[in-house]
């Protein structure tokens, strides 16, 4: 059943990346200053653009539903677009960018995006209808998710 086959691999993902994150990732995060802490966070999710490949016939079924392909490729790129501009100002040592609303908004829009397309894309059940994008879900995403998880711990 490729329902099953797509659960199991996104939520084995999603929990070998959350092991990740907490042995790993977090541990050498945590020792440093949050800016320098979210830079390779942020570096992660300026490659959202990938998320544009749902727009692609032939990667993606030509009969990929335009309701999920257009937000799930555009709020990719928003994320990307947002993360990138955090990265920058962090680099620059700008102080609104941690301190401010720069990357609390990329954060908010970028897991709020993953969770529609999920929500919507389980709803539609277009998992034959990913093609090669399919490992955008069941690998990208919850690595995605569990390090906007801790953008939100290195941010609280």
């Amino acid at each position: 059943d490729s329902n099953l086959i797509f659960a199991i691999s996104f939520f084995w993902s999603l929990i070998i990346f959350g092991l990740i994150g907490k042995w790993y990732v977090m541990l050498h995060l945590s020792l440093l200053p949050c800016a320098a802490a979210l830079t390779p966070l942020l570096i992660l999710h300026s490659f959202r653009h990938i998320g544009m490949v749902f727009l692609v016939p032939g990667v993606v079924s030509s009969t990929l539903p335009t309701p999920f392909a257009y937000p799930a490729a555009y709020g990719d790129l928003l994320a990307a677009v947002l993360a990138f501009v955090a990265l920058i100002a962090l680099r620059l040592g700008l102080r609104w960018a941690v301190a401010g609303p720069l990357v609390w908004i990329f954060n908010l829009v970028g897991t709020v995006d993953l969770l529609y397309a999920l929500f919507q894309g389980t709803q539609l059940g277009l998992i034959e209808q990913l093609g090669a994008a399919y490992f955008i879900p069941t690998i990208a995403v919850p690595a995605l998710l569990v390090t906007h998880f801790l953008v939100f711990r290195l941010l609280l």
